[in-house]
């Protein structure tokens, strides 16, 4: 029995090494300056927004994310690759321009929600990244700034265009 459990052992720790050779790639962008498609580029964020936005928002809805010391361990890394793939197709701040006008105004409706409802960040973030809980003030600001460019868009584009057809 003791020899099986060491052989089970060897096997497991061989299959973890090797897992260690297979990365995914990392959202990082090459070029550090704003991305020609981000929402600041049209939108004005302030300072105190942009702040809480890198905090607690661009990590998983940005093109690049800043990645903690045990992203370099499989399988954590493959599983952190999921959770930002996710994150981005389900908002990305650096994209955002590139998005029809009617997507625009979902995604910042979302956003509003989300954070709201507490959804955003999620649990399994904040639970590791302490920073990143948002204060009520925090979700003030937030709310309100997502609130004023929906409302801007609302407001300057016609209704039946922010409506699936």
């Amino acid at each position: 029995m003791k020899k099986c459990l060491s052989i089970l052992f060897l096997v497991l720790l061989a299959i973890f090494i090797i897992i260690q050779f297979f990365r995914p790639a990392k959202n990082i962008t090459a070029d550090v300056s704003i991305h020609k498609n981000d929402i600041s580029t049209i939108y004005f964020i302030p300072d105190s927004v942009h702040e809480i936005l890198k905090t607690s928002c661009y990590d998983c809805h940005s093109n690049n994310t800043q990645y903690p010391w045990y992203n370099n361990i499989q399988p954590v890394a493959w599983w952190l690759s999921h959770h930002v793939k996710e994150g981005k197709r389900a908002l990305n701040f650096s994209e955002f321009t590139s998005y029809p006008i009617r997507k625009k105004y979902k995604k910042l409706d979302g956003l509003i929600k989300q954070i709201q409802s507490d959804k955003m960040p999620l649990s399994s973030y904040t639970l590791i990244h302490r920073y990143a809980i948002l204060t009520p003030n925090q979700k003030d600001k937030l709310i309100n700034w997502a609130t004023a460019i929906r409302d801007s868009i609302k407001a300057n584009t016609p209704a039946d265009s922010l409506v699936k057809k």
